[in-house]
């Protein structure tokens, strides 16, 4: 495999896994195509084009970013230490919102910017950052240091000093202090008419309004077959309790 990353993903087999792939148009435990749900005031062209950055991750969010293992490093490994690493940690329910990240659609934690004031809520939120926090303490020792290429990659969005030196410390400008959980649902609506972001958004709310809170109760490990290609589901590590 060309690369390797851990997410945050329901298990395939749940309503949550099928409802986020519908709508990325993607499974990415099967690697096949999947009907997208009808957008209201988006043609079909436009939403396969506005889901195609995400799609290619498949339905996840993000604890680990991707990368490549280091040469003395083997998968049995990074599976040894992934498994490990999910026993110390306790299953938890995770509400989830839909909300406009930046410059694209995500899922996030529901008591995101306050939008509840719930305490379990708030913990639960707590339990991600400091799993995600694990993956990428634990596992940073097995991955390849990143090439000049790759430096120039990531600085070229633009950092922080502070996603500078985590950079060059974890290899991904956004973990630790600067990580948010997200599920992407589109990739970049910078130059987006509003009409159709709005129609996004409302579709995506009404697409997941019907499901449960997310039980997170485990870990996935995803890879990239060969660089370009998109990331298939691999394993999945249930948490300990």
């Amino acid at each position: 495999m060309h690369r390797f990353a851990i997410y945050l993903s329901p298990a395939p087999d749940t309503a949550w896994w099928k409802a986020g792939s519908s709508w990325l148009g993607r499974d990415a435990a099967t690697g096949q195509v999947v009907s997208q749900p009808l957008i209201p005031g988006v043609s079909m062209s436009t939403q396969q084009r506005l889901t195609e950055a995400p799609r290619r991750y498949g339905w996840h969010a993000t604890l680990r970013a991707p990368f490549t293992l280091a040469e003395d490093a083997d998968a049995v490994m990074l599976q040894g230490r992934l498994t490990a690493l999910c026993r110390e940690r306790r299953s938890f329910l995770l509400p989830l919102r839909v909300a406009l990240l930046g410059d694209f659609l995500a899922l996030v934690p529901a008591d995101t910017a306050g939008e509840t004031q719930d305490s379990d809520n708030a913990d639960n939120t707590r339990d991600s950052d400091a799993l995600a926090r694990s993956c990428v303490s634990h596992l940073h020792a097995l991955a390849a240091p990143l090439s000049p290429a790759e430096l120039a990659r990531r600085r070229a969005s633009g950092l922080t000093p502070e996603q500078d030196r985590l950079l060059q410390r974890w290899g991904y400008p956004y973990v630790m202090d600067q990580f948010r959980l997200h599920f992407s649902l589109t990739g970049s609506l910078r130059d987006v008419a509003p009409e159709t972001i709005a129609a996004l958004q409302d579709a995506a709310e009404q697409w997941f309004a019907a499901l449960p809170p997310l039980r997170v109760d485990a870990v996935s490990l995803f890879a990239e077959p060969t660089p370009g290609a998109d990331f298939l589901y691999l394993d999945r590590m249930e948490l300990g309790a």
